[in-house]
């Protein structure tokens, strides 16, 4: 008895032993066999997509040159803005101590063709920001790509004024509102003049003055370049009065 009681005890063990070999090997194999099942489901796996965070920033292409640029351009002069931006610049302008030509309210300013030249009456207008002169016969034309005006400079209240036909590049059309709230378009073109002993340079816009006292006006625009403005005198120019 005791005999076989050792041989059922070591048959149990090797059964045991066995039976916990395969439990390990059968374990390894699902190990195994798992691991190319993953593989295959992320190769089968769709890329995935890039968020817009991750992309790079990409190189903004070069803005092309504006080839209208040289264009002349509608501008509408708002009254309010141009003085809000004038008295901007006045406040940050140093004040200075130069003596500084003192003009009349009316001066005599001349204007030359290249041929012929008329000495007109010019309003000093500090109210006004463009500087203005009665144009007739007014045509816009192209040269060498360009808009040009081509008009008649005349004194319409003098009727021996010589008549100034003038060819100018426009600088641009300036819609000047009225009054009553409505916008007029009117041409402008860079004039040289003269004004007593000063030759200048300023834009112009081209308008009907029949109905003025003067031909020409000059405007805040033109009248910083040249000195002050006496509102109770006229016809300074040629006395070079400074202060």
């Amino acid at each position: 008895m005791t005999n076989q009681r050792k041989v059922s005890t070591f048959l149990i063990c090797l059964l045991y032993l066995w039976g916990s070999a395969a439990l390990l090997t059968a374990a390894d194999q699902a190990v195994t066999e798992e691991k190319p099942a993953a593989s295959q489901k992320e190769k089968e796996a769709p890329p995935e997509k890039e968020t817009p965070e991750e992309k790079k920033p990409e190189k903004a292409a070069p803005e092309k040159a504006d080839e209208e640029s040289a264009t002349p351009s509608d501008e509408t002069e708002d009254p309010k803005k141009v003085e809000d931006e004038e008295i901007a610049v006045a406040v940050a302008r140093p004040v200075s101590a130069d003596p500084v030509q003192i003009y009349g309210w009316r001066e005599y300013v001349t204007v030359s063709d290249g041929k012929l030249e008329e000495r007109m009456k010019a309003k000093l207008d500090t109210g006004a920001l463009t500087s203005s002169i009665h144009a007739e016969e007014k045509e816009l034309f192209e040269r060498d790509g360009k808009k040009w005006v081509r008009f008649v400079v005349v004194d319409p209240s003098d009727k021996d004024s010589k008549r100034l036909r003038i060819e100018a590049p426009l600088v641009r059309i300036a819609r000047i509102k009225e009054p009553g709230g409505e916008s007029e378009s009117r041409e402008v073109v860079r004039l040289g003049f003269v004004i007593g002993d000063r030759k200048l340079k300023a834009d112009f816009t081209l308008n009907n003055r029949s109905n003025m006292l003067s031909p020409v006006l000059i405007g805040r625009r033109t009248i910083k370049e040249l000195g002050w403005v006496d509102s109770s005198r006229a016809y300074l120019a040629d006395k070079k009065l400074m202060r």
